[in-house]
Parts: structure tokens; sequence; C-alpha cells
């Protein structure tokens, strides 16, 4: 029984840092420095609390289970988390051949800040729209961007850092505002 309890303390354990993980390698790549060494420290410690139980009984195939189980179910985790803060910005590129005006006029309507730039498709003149968001806003402006033009093309380009101009700020929780 003593066994089986500490495989699931590892499991859980590793429920705890690989999600941390995941969330401190985006942290690290956005360069937040702050963020990402409090969250290394957490991550660490209880790596640590987990692999002494593993190394506590070695002998036991259910640690090893709860070690890989716990790793393949919080990388799931993580991913989710990660989905779910969606830290940092995203720029979208729309190009549209159809009324540029109405599109833009929605997307400004919503909140969003939009720079307008005529351009030339293959198929003649198009209308190329610049957006810059967070992350967590894509999907509303996608969907915006989808009632209006199922056909535009859209490319969504990670953005390191924005500033000024008319980026939409949408808080994490509903009730939250600045």
């Amino acid at each position: 029984m003593e066994l089986l309890l500490s495989a699931l303390l590892v499991f859980a354990l590793r429920l705890l840092d690989v999600p941390l993980s995941t969330v401190r390698m985006l942290y690290m790549v956005r360069g937040q420095r702050g963020a990402a060494a409090a969250l290394a420290f957490f991550e660490a410690l209880i790596w640590l609390v987990a692999i002494t139980r593993v190394f506590a009984h070695l002998t036991s195939p259910v640690q090893y289970l709860g070690w890989a189980l716990g790793f393949a179910v919080g990388t799931a985790l993580g991913m989710g988390v990660e989905g779910w803060l969606a830290p940092g910005y995203v720029t979208l590129r729309i190009i549209t051949r159809g009324s540029a005006r109405t599109l833009v006029d929605r997307l400004r309507g919503a909140g969003y800040g939009v720079t307008e730039v005529e351009g030339r498709g293959l198929e003649g003149p198009v209308a190329v729209l610049y957006v810059v968001v967070q992350r967590r806003s894509v999907r509303p402006l996608l969907r915006l961007v989808e009632a209006h033009d199922p056909k535009a093309f859209v490319t969504l380009e990670q953005t390191q850092r924005a500033r000024g101009g008319h980026v939409r700020e949408r808080p994490l929780w509903g009730g939250v505002r600045k």
C-alpha cells in the first residue's frame, strides 16, 4: 500500500512540475527573467521531491509508472495551462479581396487596432490588414474575420513585444479590469 501511495505522490508531483516547466520556458523565450527564475525554483524543488521518492523505491515498477504517467499527463496539462494563460502578443496579417472597409470597421468596432495597406495579389487589388493582439484574443478575432470573409488569407506571427498603438487589452479573468 505504501508503494502505491508513493507512486500516486510521484504522479501528483509530476502533474505540478511538468506544467511549471512548460510555462517557465514561455517566460524564458519572452525574456521575462524574474518569472522564469521563480518558476524554475519551484519546478526544481518539486522535481527533487518526486525523484527522491522514485529512488527510494528503485525496485518498484509502479514508481516508474507514476513518474512516466505524471510526465505524460503533466505535458498535456502544461499545454492546456499555456493555452489558458496565453501570454504574449500575436500579429495577424489578413489579406482580403473583399470589402476591406466593412471588415476594418467591424474589427475597430470590436476594439481592435487595425493598420490597413493597399496591395496587389495574383488576381488584382487586395487589402492587407495588420492587427496586433494578445494571444488569448486570437480566436475571437479569427471568428470575426471568418464571419466577414471566409476566404481571407490569414497569417499569425509571434510578436516579441508590443507598445503604443491600439492593442486591445483583454483581462485574464472576466472580473479583472485595468
